[in-house]
């Protein structure tokens, strides 16, 4: 398993159409076979409403594709968490796109991200009420939904408020207003959303473990190795894989994992997280090994 890449990888990618990145699915297929991507995943947050159509469009570039999905997932231990409900990041792989039980807990999470995403609007205006601005409508949730097409989340409430130039970013969104007006996401413990996968056909791999910026284990600890004796006690039994290159990866946590995943027999994957502001699709040095897991 050298560090030799024979082609360029990046199985961590999200749409504008199904979930919160910028570029919708036909820019993000010519995007990567503009950068020569020969592998790649399209893994949007609890969604899989774009993969038949990426599926299509990557084969018709010469690109690899792999069926993906980012489920938001959560932990809960009563002496590890302290009983709080930690959330995680589970990516899963190569199941049946058709699977009836998948497909009616997805669209449950979907009907839940719109309960939420309604909720939090409601304690924003709480707050532009304190703030005297002016209250978002009907008209403004209307808006926000049709931004959409996939599962709506806090970043297309942020991208709204910039839009209507509340906010200068979504960073200022999120200090300002999402993350004082939060409310919890649907609790999808990591078991369910493992056997879920697996009875589908699918590959689950725990995504991003050290993400110092997003959901991660960091919340429970910043030390390598309890984060992966974490894992052994809690994660191990449910995935099949770790997410060991990723963007915000520095060269320990890599290594780290590698080393983790080959004590274990697990599956490596890696992946940019891309978004597309700004697109670093493919810019994430993924081995080769990593291509010859799937079968494509």
């Amino acid at each position: 398993m050298g560090s030799v890449i024979i082609m360029i990888i990046d199985l961590h990618i999200h749409s504008k159409n199904c979930s919160d990145g910028t570029l919708f699915i036909e820019e993000i297929i010519e995007e990567a076979k503009t950068r020569n991507i020969g592998l790649m995943s399209i893994t949007d947050h609890d969604s899989i409403g774009c993969q038949e159509k990426a599926e299509a469009l990557a084969k018709k570039n010469g690109i690899q594709y792999v069926y993906g999905i980012e489920l938001s997932v959560s932990l809960s231990h009563p002496k590890i968490t302290n009983g709080k409900l930690i959330p995680l990041d589970l990516l899963g792989y190569q199941y049946d796109i058709n699977n009836r039980e998948m497909k009616k807990k997805l669209q449950q999470l979907r009907n839940y991200r719109e309960e939420r995403a309604a909720k939090i609007l409601e304690k924003i205006n709480a707050e532009f009420e304190k703030e005297k601005i002016k209250k978002l409508t009907t008209n403004d949730w209307s808006a926000i939904q049709a931004s959409a097409d996939g599962a709506i989340g806090r970043p297309h409430i942020a991208d709204y408020l910039i839009k209507k130039g509340i906010v200068q970013d979504r960073q200022e969104a999120f200090d300002k207003y999402l993350v004082k007006c939060n409310v919890p996401k649907y609790p999808l413990y990591v078991e369910e959303a493992s056997r879920l996968m697996r009875n589908a056909g699918g590959i689950v791999v725990l995504a991003h473990p050290n993400d110092p910026f997003g959901i991660s284990l960091v919340k429970l600890t910043k030390s390598l190795q309890k984060q992966t004796d974490i894992i052994e006690e809690l994660l191990l039994k449910h995935i099949d894989g770790i997410e060991c290159w990723h963007s915000r990866n520095d060269p320990e946590t890599t290594k780290h994992y590698i080393d983790f995943a080959k004590k274990h027999g697990l599956i490596m994957t890696g992946g940019s997280d891309c978004h597309q502001n700004p697109i670093i699709m493919g810019t994430v040095k993924i081995p080769k090994f990593v291509a010859e897991q799937f079968t494509c």
